[in-house]
C-alpha cells in the first residue's frame, strides 16, 4: 500500500503543477492574442488594409487557443481530485480537500459548462465570460474592418468562406467537446473505474 500511495503522491504533485502551467499559459496566450491584434490593428490603420484581413483569425485563434489551455486544466483537475479521492481514503481521513475548494471557488467538474462558466457561478467563470465578450467583440470589429477592405474585390467571397467554415467549426468543436461534456466524459470513465468512489 505505501508504494501506491507514494506514486499516487507523485502523480498528485505533476497534476498540481499541470494546473499551474495552464493558469499562466492560459493568460500568456490572452495577452499574446491581444497584442497580436492591436498590433495588426494599428498596422491597417497606418495604412497596410491587409493587416485588417487577420483581426477575425488572429481573434479566433485566440479563442481556440485559451480553450485548448482550459482543456488541459480541466484534465489535471480531474486526475488531481481523483488522486486526492485515492490518497483520502488511503490515510483513513479526509486531509486533501484541494479539488473541492476548486470545485467551490473556481469551477466545477463533472457539471454541464461552456469551457469553464457553469450555473455554479464564481468569479473565474466571470473573468472567462468577460475575456469571451472582449474576444467576441473583437472578432465582429475585425470582420467589419475587413470587410471594409476587400469590399467588390474578387476574392471577398474566398475570404468569407474561409473565415465562417473554420468559424463554425470551432464553434462544433467547441460544443461538442465541452458543451456536451464529451471531454470530460472520458476523464471520468476511465477515472472512476481506477479509483471508486468509496
Amino acid at each position: 500500500m505505501s508504494d501506491s500511495i507514494d506514486i499516487a503522491r507523485q502523480q498528485l504533485g505533476r497534476m498540481r503543477g499541470m494546473t499551474a502551467l495552464y493558469h499562466r499559459r492560459f493568460f500568456t496566450d490572452v495577452w499574446l492574442t491581444l497584442l497580436l491584434w492591436l498590433g495588426l490593428a494599428v498596422a491597417g490603420d497606418l495604412g497596410s488594409e491587409l493587416a485588417f484581413l487577420m483581426l477575425p483569425f488572429v481573434a479566433l485563434f485566440g479563442a481556440v487557443i485559451t480553450a485548448f489551455d482550459a482543456s488541459y486544466l480541466i484534465f489535471a483537475r480531474h486526475y488531481a481530485a481523483a488522486l486526492e479521492r485515492y490518497l483520502n481514503y488511503g490515510l483513513g481521513e479526509r486531509v486533501l480537500v484541494a479539488a473541492d475548494l476548486e470545485d467551490s471557488y473556481l469551477f466545477p467538474l463533472r457539471e454541464r459548462k461552456i469551457v469553464t462558466i457553469s450555473r455554479h457561478f464564481t468569479w473565474f467563470g466571470f473573468v472567462t465570460a468577460f475575456l469571451t465578450a472582449l474576444g467576441a467583440l473583437a472578432y465582429v470589429f475585425g470582420v467589419y474592418l475587413a470587410l471594409e477592405s476587400i469590399d467588390g474585390q474578387p476574392a471577398s467571397g474566398i475570404y468569407l468562406g474561409a473565415l465562417a467554415t473554420i468559424t463554425v467549426a470551432s464553434l462544433a468543436a467547441g460544443s461538442w467537446w465541452f458543451v456536451s461534456g464529451t471531454g470530460e466524459r472520458r476523464l471520468t470513465d476511465i477515472l472512476d473505474a481506477a479509483f471508486p468512489k468509496r
